[in-house]
C-alpha cells in the first residue's frame, strides 16, 4: 500500500461520514478549506460540488461523496490517494481519539474498517491502517477480499499484482484457495503446477489434462499458459512491495499482465462457485 487506500462504493459512503458534523452537536474538523485543499491537490475539483455552482451551504459528507462517486467513475486512482490523505488528516485532528472535540464516533470508525477489510486492509481504532494477512481470513472472507482484488486487478492497479501480506501474486493465491477449497489442502509446489492443479479440479483443460469440455479445451489451456507466462515476469525477489514485475518490463505491458492475471482469476473463482 503505497499512500492510498482502496475505494469502492460503500468505501465512498464510508468516508463521507467520518466527516459528517450533524452527527455531533458542534462543529469538528477538518473544514471545509482543508478539504477543498486536498481535493485540488488531488485534482478531483470536477467532482466537487461547492466548485461547480451548487450551493455553498452543502455539507461537508455530501461533499466527499460527491467527489468520491466522481472519482470513481472518471479517476480512481486519484480517489484513492485522496481517501489515505483524508485518513491522515482527520487523525492528526484527533478524530480517532475519544476525548477530542474531532472525535468521529465508535460507529463511524467501526463501519470504515468493515468496508476496508473487504478490501484487504485493517483499519486499528487510532486511524493507522495496515493490509490483512490474507491467509488469516475466513474461506468466505478470503474469497471476497480475492474477488475485490481481481476486479481492481482487472482494472489495471498495480497493487493488485502481488498480495500484500502474502509472498503470493494473486493468481497464485486465487489457485492456492481453490485447491483448498476442492482438495482440503494446499502443498507447496512450483506454480505451473499449482495452476494446473486448480484448472483440473474445477474441469478446465490444461496442456496435459483435457477438461469437461472438449469444445472450449483451446480456450482454457490459453488461459492457462497466459497464466504461466504472467507468472513468468514476476519479480521473485519482491514481497509484495514495490514493482511487482522484473526491470526490463514495460509499465504498459506490466497493466497488461495484471489485467490477465484478473480475468484468468476472475475465471477460476466463478468455476469454483459451481463446483461448492
Amino acid at each position: 500500500m503505497v499512500n492510498k487506500l482502496p475505494l469502492n462504493d460503500e468505501i465512498a459512503v464510508a468516508f463521507s461520514r467520518t466527516v459528517d458534523d450533524s452527527q455531533n452537536s458542534s462543529y469538528r474538523k477538518p473544514s471545509h478549506a482543508d478539504l477543498g485543499d486536498r481535493i485540488q491537490r488531488y485534482n478531483l475539483q470536477k467532482g466537487d460540488p461547492k466548485l461547480n455552482g451548487q450551493k455553498a451551504t452543502i455539507g461537508k459528507a455530501k461533499r466527499i461523496d460527491a467527489v468520491l462517486s466522481w472519482a470513481l467513475e472518471y479517476n480512481t486512482e486519484a480517489g484513492e490517494r485522496f481517501i489515505y490523505s483524508l485518513l491522515s488528516l482527520i487523525r492528526a485532528s484527533g478524530g480517532f481519539r475519544e476525548d477530542s472535540r474531532n472525535f468521529i464516533g465508535r460507529e463511524v470508525i467501526y463501519n470504515l474498517q468493515n468496508s476496508l477489510r473487504s478490501e484487504g486492509v485493517a483499519l486499528e481504532v487510532d486511524g493507522t491502517v495496515t493490509t490483512l494477512v490474507l491467509e488469516n481470513l475466513t474461506d468466505i472472507e478470503l474469497e471476497k477480499a480475492l474477488e475485490n482484488y481481481v476486479r481492481r486487478a482487472k482494472r489495471g492497479a498495480s497493487d493488485a499484482a502481488l498480495l500484500t501480506g502474502t509472498s503470493k501474486d494473486l493468481l497464485e493465491a486465487v489457485a492456492a484457495h481453490v485447491v483448498t477449497r476442492l482438495a482440503g489442502k494446499y502443498e507447496q509446489s512450483n506454480f505451473p503446477t499449482l495452476l494446473g492443479y486448480a484448472f483440473y479440479l474445477v474441469g478446465f483443460s490444461t496442456p496435459d489434462v483435457k477438461g469437461d469440455s472438449q469444445e472450449t479445451a483451446r480456450f482454457e489451456i490459453s488461459m492457462y499458459e497466459l497464466g504461466c507466462a504472467v507468472n513468468n515476469l514476476r519479480n521473485k525477489q519482491g514481497t509484495g512491495h514495490g514493482r511487482p514485475f522484473l526491470p526490463m518490463v514495460t509499465d504498459q505491458d506490466a497493466k497488461a499482465a495484471i489485467e490477465s492475471m484478473g480475468v484468468i482469476s476472475e475465471f477460476l473463482l466463478v468455476k469454483l462457485k459451481s463446483k461448492l
